[in-house]
């Protein structure tokens, strides 16, 4: 059995994003090149990627990979609907001129993400019917916008924020219009927060467009729990890894997957210090484990 799927790796494990501390020293061009050696063909863009289309083509094409998406912060239930508008206009078309079809969307408004003060699970933000309403009405507008590049954008439902547990997933589409509003499904944030990935892609499955494969560690996921910690302190302690290495079983993941017709990107993404979990050794060990599984499957 074929099947429309393409496997790419986020470069958070080369260096994260939201703590620059971790992988300081990995430069982009290792990170793309080590991308590329263990076996992935795509790949999600990080802040030290070049700004420029054709700069940022031109060390990509060499090495076999594609542009996936990349992550936009948006702040529709704090801030006005025309600023995120002018920064998701730009950040459309930087993505359409590197060939993606999806745009990641995640609202950020009162979001603990980064911030170390904050307990990840006592302090996570809820939002009122306004802000649902803002968040809502303001998706559906960038989704439009999306679509005049015939784009779509996927809501990432992200630890920290007002978008993360089965219930706030399932308020959020169906609040929104599905020809607009389409969904990011990823097995790290899901089992993290303590819900059901197999149940979430069952009854979202049709507007499931974009998908992260991410592992945790049960053991430190119960740390930073009992601890009141951060968000940013578990990733630092070793909350998250790739598939293959933590305690998700991903063979009825993957199998559903298959078995939905689902047609577009896997991105294998976990963020780690690159100190202590050597990014080429993880995301080849990623690879190795879920073409394992699909073998198993009969679906290589």
């Amino acid at each position: 059995m074929t099947t429309n799927i393409k496997y790419g790796c986020a470069p958070i494990a080369w260096t994260n994003d939201d703590l620059p501390e971790l992988g300081s020293n990995n430069s982009f061009e290792q990170c793309i090149s080590e991308i590329a050696l263990s076996g992935y063909v795509g790949t999600e863009i990080g802040n030290k990627y070049p700004k420029n289309p054709k700069e940022l083509n031109s060390y990509l094409a060499p090495r076999g990979l594609s542009v996936a998406s990349a992550w936009l912060s948006l702040y529709l239930t704090t801030k006005t609907f025309e600023e995120n508008k002018d920064q998701f206009i730009k950040h459309r078309d930087f993505l359409y001129e590197l060939g993606a079809k999806v745009i990641v969307v995640a609202e950020q408004g009162h979001s603990i993400q980064c911030d170390f003060d904050k307990s990840l699970f006592k302090d996570k933000p809820i939002f009122n019917e306004n802000e649902w309403s803002l968040l809502a009405d303001g998706l559906e507008e960038l989704g439009k916008l999306a679509q005049e590049k015939d784009m779509h954008i996927v809501y990432h439902h992200h630890m920290g924020t007002g978008v993360q547990t089965t219930d706030e997933i399932n308020k959020l589409m169906r609040l929104t219009n599905p020809d607009y509003v389409s969904l990011l499904f990823d097995t790290g944030h899901l089992v993290m927060s303590g819900e059901e990935p197999l149940e979430i892609y069952k009854q979202h499955h049709n507007r499931i467009k974009h998908i992260h494969f991410k592992d945790i560690r049960s053991d430190i996921k119960q740390h930073v729990i009992q601890q009141n910690l951060s968000f940013l302190e578990g990733v630092k302690k070793g909350m998250f890894t790739v598939p293959g290495d933590g305690d998700i079983d991903f063979n009825p993941i993957l199998d559903l997957i298959i078995n939905s017709n689902y047609s577009g990107w896997i991105i294998v993404e976990a963020e780690q210090d690159p100190s202590v979990a050597n990014p080429f050794i993880y995301a080849k060990k990623a690879k190795e484990y879920i073409s394992q599984l699909s073998n198993k499957l009969n679906y290589a």
